[in-house]
C-alpha cells in the first residue's frame, strides 16, 4: 500500500503549487477592464461617439430623416463628455448633418421624403 497525501487547508504554499490547488479555473479579467481609475463615463462616451458615426453612415443610405439627428445628438454628448474617439464623434457630428443635406435635396428636387432611382 503506497502513502499519498493530499494538501490540507493548512498546507504550505509550496505543496500546494506543486498539486495544482492555486490555480483558478475563472478566466483572467484583462487589466484595463478591471482598473477601477478608469472612468465609466469616458467609455460611455466612446461608445456615443462610435454610435454617432455608424449612425451618420447608415443615414446616408436610409432613414436619414431618424439616423441624421440621431448621429447629431450622440456626437454632441460624446464631445461634451470628452470623449477619447474625438475624431470619430467628429465624423458622425459631419454625417449626421450630410444625412439631413441629403434629405433637403432629395425633398427639393423629387416633392417628397422617399428616394426614388427611377425616372
Amino acid at each position: 500500500m503506497a502513502l499519498t497525501s493530499t494538501p490540507g487547508p493548512r498546507a504550505s504554499r509550496a505543496s500546494r503549487a506543486f498539486h495544482g490547488s492555486h490555480i483558478s479555473r475563472t478566466p483572467r479579467v484583462p487589466r484595463a477592464s478591471r482598473d477601477p481609475r478608469a472612468p465609466r463615463a469616458s467609455r460611455e462616451a466612446d461608445g456615443l461617439a462610435v454610435a454617432s458615426f455608424v449612425l451618420g453612415l447608415l443615414g446616408l443610405l436610409v432613414m436619414n430623416i431618424l439616423l441624421g439627428p440621431a448621429a447629431i445628438v450622440m456626437a454632441s454628448l460624446a464631445l461634451a463628455r470628452s470623449t477619447a474617439r474625438r475624431g470619430r464623434a467628429l465624423l458622425g457630428l459631419a454625417l449626421g448633418v450630410a444625412d439631413l443635406v441629403v434629405l433637403a435635396v432629395l425633398v427639393t428636387v423629387n416633392g417628397t421624403v422617399s428616394w426614388s432611382f427611377g425616372g
